[in-house]
């Protein structure tokens, strides 16, 4: 698995690291802008030689005495193994060591604007093959699904089919009731948001005049729904799902043809997966998918890295995060020196969103709006007796309690202290 990574005058930061990944679940907070998910997009290219588009822009001040780098370090099948990138300027590209990547895995990226990515080392095990001293043009360096893409069958430059998509394998599978199928069912129930909404698929029907396919539908509790023209939220839960079985099973059959044995690692990379989703789901998605990960681990250990903005996805993590095995980053800002860090925290079992919210994780202040919260500010600055700090219309006790009584819920827990310091009756 991916063990370490360090950024040098590459990104938001100057220097980024070394972090030291856990072996199982990584997650990683902080606010917009301060390179989550660049720190993903680099993960991948440290994992699989490649990158997403664009590679890594080098930060303005580099130059190439010092050059930009990227250093990692992977768990190969033996030992650890370093390697050392940098950004060759002349060239305008990231320069490596050849050959292959020192740790053959399945990499999937599931990325914030809903597109996903795959790098197979049967499928993808690179283009270059230089060790050969041949070019490879059969194996693209990965496989790239734009938003909606992994609907439909991908073809290759040369007509070749590369995925037949989720409609057509969905189907296939369904219908001749293959391992596949099996294992689509036990993934989409445990990424259901609970029992009186399980994910179960109902019959393939056919759904528009012109177009003859059969489709797959999720059996709801109103009736089938297409899983094309389901919300967007279970759309991307059933892409997920489709996506983990057909890489995990698309695997064992290229290594099949190839005679080789399948590999024993699978390094999930995360964006943002509260995206789309009600909270019902959100709390449940990364313990489902932990949960998946341990139904295959006789054959296959996962490693996940995940970035998010929800409160609710560490809270869901409360009951399985092991310490041995699971860490917590989050990148941060200095307010002083401008200067962007990312540092592990320790996981505390927090209890509830609330407490989320207002822990060093997310910074909030108060979990209340920002006039709320201004107003709540206010008025303990009055029964501090510093009142007169307050801006012009909230330094009196009657401004005060007009605004509270504006912006606050008749139960919210603050209330009682005022009350109490202002000597009012509370009429609630």
């Amino acid at each position: 698995m991916l063990k370490r990574l360090e950024l040098h005058q590459v990104g938001p930061a100057a220097k980024l690291g070394p972090i030291d990944l856990a072996e199982r679940m990584n997650i990683f907070a902080g606010d917009n802008g301060l390179g989550k998910t660049l720190f993903l997009d680099i993960a991948w290219w440290a994992l699989t030689g490649t990158w997403l588009g664009r590679p890594a822009w080098p930060r303005p001040e580099s130059n190439a005495a010092a050059p930009p780098a990227i250093d990692s370090v992977v768990e190969s099948k033996t030992k650890p193994s370093t390697a050392h990138g940098h950004f060759d300027f002349k060239t305008q590209e990231w320069a490596t060591r050849t050959g292959r990547p020192v740790m053959p895995v399945l990499v999937l990226y599931f990325r914030s604007d809903g597109r996903f990515s795959l790098w197979d080392p049967a499928q993808h095990y690179w283009r270059r093959r230089k060790d050969l001293g041949v070019e490879d043009p059969n194996r693209p360096d990965a496989l790239h699904f734009a938003p909606g893409e992994a609907w439909d069958a991908i073809k290759s430059v040369d007509g070749k089919i590369i995925c037949r998509g989720l409609i057509e394998d969905w189907v296939t599978w369904q219908q001749t009731k293959s391992p596949e199928y099996e294992l689509l069912v036990r993934v989409l129930a445990e990424l259901s948001p609970g029992p009186a909404e399980r994910l179960v698929p109902g019959e393939p029907v056919r759904v528009w005049l012109d177009d003859v396919r059969l489709y797959p539908t999720l059996a709801l509790p109103y009736g089938q729904v297409p899983v094309t023209l389901a919300s967007a939220g279970m759309q991307r839960i059933v892409l997920i799902a489709y996506l983990l079985v057909w890489a995990w099973r698309g695997h064992r059959n290229a290594v099949g043809l190839l005679r080789q044995e399948p590999e024993k690692r699978l390094v999930i990379l995360f964006d943002e997966p509260e995206t789309h989703l009600h909270p019902q789901w959100q709390r449940r998605l990364l313990p489902a998918l932990l949960k998946v990960a341990e139904g295959l681990r006789d054959e296959m250990a996962a490693q996940f890295l995940v970035c998010t903005h929800a409160p609710l996805v560490l809270a869901s993590l409360e009951p399985t995060f092991d310490a041995a095995k699971d860490r917590l980053f989050h990148f941060q800002l200095d307010p002083t020196t401008q200067e962007v860090s990312l540092e592990q925290q320790g996981f505390t079992q927090r209890g509830d969103v609330v407490n989320w919210l207002v822990s060093d994780t997310f910074g909030l202040r108060q979990a209340r709006a920002l006039e709320a919260e201004q107003a709540v500010e206010a008025a303990e600055r009055f029964m501090r007796g510093v009142g007169d700090q307050n801006p012009a219309g909230l330094r009196t006790q009657d401004e005060i309690d007009a605004r509270l009584k504006r912006l606050l819920g008749d139960r919210d827990p603050f209330w009682p202290r005022w009350h109490v310091r202002t000597g009012q009756v509370d009429q609630a």
